[in-house]
């Protein structure tokens, strides 16, 4: 697990801003890869969903591993990363971006939601996705997939580093999906990307309002005439943001 942990404050930024002002963000540090290629919303939150990463890593199953009765083990890792996964935390699993079989299930991720987990993630499948999707949890995933787990994926190691839709993932990583996707922040970056993407969402919001009024994008998009920093002051000033 991370040494850097998730404050109340830097959550509730994080709750606010998008994913796409976050990718920014990171590209300016030279982390070009951080957001979880190919994984939609199971069903779109009004919230965005914020949480440290708690991972489990799958591998492709091998069909004498995998039988139904696995499930009968109390320490199969698929069962034990929903009982475990920390409260307030994201469960990111690695399906090699395999829909083909789900990756989980309602019942599942409704204990998972129950826990008082803050979100799934996985770049596979996931099986009974209307009912995972009337959660007020947010889930993402790849697309619905009712095959189980076991004929394609064998779930082996709980909260260790893994790839989830191509991006890194390390435990504890602060994780945060809005209806676009999902982007992964380095734990120790969170406090810094969540004050610069809140400044950087009141900016684009002034710009957004001066588009629809008519102003052209050059020189104000990045602002670059000093006339229209100044109109952003008093937009500040005026809106309180």
């Amino acid at each position: 697990m991370s040494e850097h942990s998730l404050s109340d404050q830097t959550r509730e930024k994080l709750k606010k801003v998008s994913t796409a002002s976050i990718a920014t963000a990171l590209f300016k540090r030279g982390l070009r890869n951080q957001f979880i290629q190919g994984v939609i919303p199971v069903a779109p939150k009004d919230e965005n969903m914020v949480g440290p990463a708690f991972t489990l890593r799958y591998i492709p199953a091998r069909e004498d591993r995998n039988p139904i009765t696995v499930f009968r083990n109390p320490d199969h890792p698929q069962r034990v990363a929903v009982e475990t996964c920390p409260e307030g935390h994201v469960l990111v699993m690695d399906g090699r971006k395999d829909a083909r079989a789900a990756t989980a299930g309602s019942i599942l991720i409704t204990r998972l939601a129950m826990r008082g987990a803050a979100g799934v993630v996985t770049d596979a499948g996931m099986r009974d996705a209307e009912g995972i999707g009337r959660l007020d949890m947010p889930a993402y995933f790849a697309k619905s997939s009712a095959p189980t787990n076991l004929t394609l994926h064998e779930a082996l190691d709980i909260n260790v580093p893994i790839s989830c839709g191509d991006a890194p993932v390390f435990p504890g990583d602060i994780m945060v999906g809005d209806k676009d996707g999902v982007m992964v922040i380095p734990a120790h970056l969170a406090d810094e990307i969540a004050e610069e993407c809140t400044g950087m969402e009141s900016f684009e919001d002034f710009v957004l309002e001066e588009v629809q009024g008519g102003a052209p994008i050059i020189g104000l998009y990045p602002a670059t005439k000093d006339e229209n920093l100044k109109k952003y002051e008093e937009w500040r000033s005026r809106t309180g943001r």
